[in-house]
Order: C-alpha cells, then structure tokens, then sequence
C-alpha cells in the first residue's frame, strides 16, 4: 500500500488553520492542500478496518479521502478539538455511506424482472406474485399481535444500548410514541439493516462485543414473546 507521510505537528497544523482563514489567498490553497496530504495517513488507518467486508482498499482511501476533504472544509478551529479527531468522523461517514449505498444496491430486485415461467410458458415477475397474493386473514391478524408484543418487549425487557443494537441490527423503526395500551408502535423490516461490524464502528465498541449484546437481547425478546403465548 502507498506509504503517506507523517502527520503535521499540533503547533503546524495550529498555523495551516489560521492560514485558511485567509480566504481566497494562495497561502490559504497551500495550507489546505497540506492539511489534507498529511492527513491521508489517517484515511488509510480508517480504511483497514472495512477491508474484511469486501471492498478494495484504493476504493475505501478514494472514498475515505472526500470525507477528509469535507472535513478540512468545514472544520471550525473554536471548537477547540483537533482536526484528526474531527475528521475522523467524517471520513467514517463517508465510507459507511458507501458500504450502505453498495449492500442496498445489492439487494434491489426490480419488480418487472421475470424469476420464472406459468403452466403456459408466459413469464412470471414479482409484481405478478405481488397482485395476485391473497392474504391469510388469521396469518395477518397474528403477525400483528406479535408485532405489538415485540413493541411492548423492546422497551420492558431491554436496556438502552440492548434496543438501539436490536433495532439497527433488524432494520426496526420505532415510533418512540406510545399507543394507548402501553405499547409502541413497531415497523419490522423497514429500516435499514446494518452489520454487527459496522455497528461496532459506530458505537465505538468491537464486534465482538456487539454480538454478545444481541444475543442477549435476543433471548431476553424470546423469553419475553414466549411467556405471551
């Protein structure tokens, strides 16, 4: 891998920020660039630890490199923290955007794409199995019971970080506003899925731990649904 150079000194990166503030001089141009060439170091060091999830390195440090960009851009020095802690968010950011945008584009199946074949040889699309599903009025009004004890379990039997992990992990919205009952309302499947790795990322713990958490939670919402029955 292309090795970056070393990072600036605070005391450099402390003078390329003032010079930027000189807005439209060459010496604002100068400093910037710099700002961003020796903080490439810091895409890189992000980077890796989405390489087990399939993605080439050059793609993850293009990418991860806009998010530096955004973040010399709009970095704001009275905020009295680093630039390399500040950005580091933003290239975060930007890469999970990417891996996200990518793992959706991979599950889109396109409603009019033919999966097969009927009796006389025509061709069969999803949208076709879609109209003519007749729905099982017994099965639907148990998936909604079920959906509202999930609801009622999530918030009685979990902790703070047990639902928040639950929810993202399962792509399940939460209204965050009871209904009469006591209960909250509960969308399955509608949000975004996100992996256990990425979580970790996000709530700054490993994957590891992110995994124990669920399954925890997981038992607790079983046991929960089971004692419903």
């Amino acid at each position: 891998m292309k090795t970056f150079q070393q990072p600036l000194s605070a005391e450099e990166e402390a003078c390329c920020i003032r010079h930027m503030q000189e807005e439209g001089s060459e010496r604002a141009r100068e400093a910037r660039a710099l700002l961003i060439e020796r903080n490439l170091r810091l895409v890189a060091h992000i980077a890796k630890k989405y390489q087990n999830l399939d993605e080439d390195m050059e793609d993850l440090i293009s990418i991860g490199t806009i998010g530096l960009i955004k973040a010399v851009n709009t970095f704001d020095a009275a905020k009295k923290i680093r630039l390399s802690s500040y950005a580091s968010k933003c290239i975060e950011n930007e890469l999970l955007m990417m891996i996200r945008g990518r793992k959706k584009k991979s599950k889109e199946v396109s409603l009019y794409e033919p999966i097969g074949t009927d009796k006389e040889g025509n061709e069969i699309s999803l949208l076709d199995i879609i109209e003519n599903e007749q729905t099982d009025i017994l099965e639907s009004m148990e998936r909604k019971r079920n959906t509202k004890k999930l609801g009622e379990l999530l918030y009685t039997r979990l902790d703070e970080r047990e639902r928040e992990i639950i929810c993202m992990r399962y792509g399940i919205l939460l209204s965050g506003k009871r209904e009469s009952g006591g209960t909250f309302p509960v969308q399955i499947g509608c949000g975004e899925e996100v992996t256990q790795r990425e979580i970790g990322v996000m709530l700054g713990i490993s994957r590891s731990y992110v995994s124990r958490i669920e399954k925890r939670a997981l038992q607790k919402l079983r046991m929960g649904m089971e004692g419903a029955v």
